[in-house]
């Protein structure tokens, strides 16, 4: 159901750089590949939001700080799993190519035209996984473009619902990601995004809003239940892989002209260890 609204003062500025989902004026993309760790300090952009979207959350740290900012981002624009296409050709696109989006597991930059089902086309990959809490392509967390991210039709099919954690082989158009039994390893550029992904979601779904209290936990058997781990392994992936010029510019575009919410995690890095 929808989320009442809580705090208005940073709208302004978000909702005066778009009204609607066209006619779209978004941060310029920069030059590094995603992946690139070429970005200024994690806290040196975001510092302009310490005093307005983050103020109620500033100082605080534990179970404190989590609910602060559950209801920060909590009070965010909502998507239809259709629009998440076209939002996808905006906040994925690739640096070098203006036609194409980088898929987020292989790498791969794929012309966004190829957005589809079939062998060859990339589709929207659940990074929390929609079967974990069963939610679906549900507007909510099926369609919140903060765990949304284009991937090659069969590498995602590959993924599947399985947990997060080192180990696996290779398979076609892996990038470098890894696969077993239970669980994915994505690639080294990305494994710190995926882990911040997770941890976005287990603060902005809590189980208020008619959906499922979304929470990390150590396990990589989690099936349908609204757990995803493994927390201890996406703790040192968020380490390894701080946030980049890429990672950060998406943040900025979902922030700016869809959702008008944020992922603390990427402005704050340090607040991971704050939490858990």
């Amino acid at each position: 159901m929808p989320v009442t609204p809580v705090r208005r003062r940073w709208r302004t500025v978000a909702l005066a750089a778009s009204a609607a989902l066209v006619g779209l004026t978004v941060p310029a993309l920069t030059a590094p590949s995603a992946g690139a760790a070429s970005a200024p300090p994690a806290g040196v952009a975001s510092a302009a939001y310490d005093d307005t979207y983050y103020a109620d959350a500033i100082g605080r740290t534990g179970p404190a700080l989590k609910d602060s900012l559950h209801t920060i981002i909590s009070d965010q624009r909502k998507l239809s799993y259709s629009a998440v296409w076209d939002a996808l050709k905006v906040t994925d696109q690739d640096p070098n190519n203006s036609g194409n989006v980088i898929l987020l597991y292989s790498g791969i930059s794929r012309s966004k035209s190829r957005n589809g089902g079939n062998t060859g086309d990339w589709n929207r990959e659940h990074v929390w996984a929609k079967s974990h809490g069963d939610f679906g392509t549900s507007t909510g967390p099926g369609t919140d473009l903060h765990h949304l991210r284009p991937e090659d039709v069969q590498v995602n099919s590959i993924r599947g619902n399985k947990d997060f954690d080192n180990g696996g082989s290779a398979f076609g158009n892996s990038g470098g990601s890894l696969t077993d039994s239970n669980s994915f390893e994505p690639r080294d550029a990305v494994k710190g995004d995926v882990a911040r992904m997770v941890l976005y979601m287990a603060v902005r779904y809590e189980g208020t809003d008619g959906w499922p209290d979304l929470e990390p936990n150590d396990s990589v058997t989690n099936g349908s239940a609204p757990y995803h781990g493994r927390l201890s392994v996406l703790k040192q992936w968020h380490q390894q892989d701080p946030p980049d010029a890429f990672e950060k510019r998406r943040n900025d575009v979902i922030h700016a002209s869809y959702q008008h919410n944020r992922n603390p995690f990427i402005d704050h890095p340090e607040w991971v260890e704050a939490i858990w």
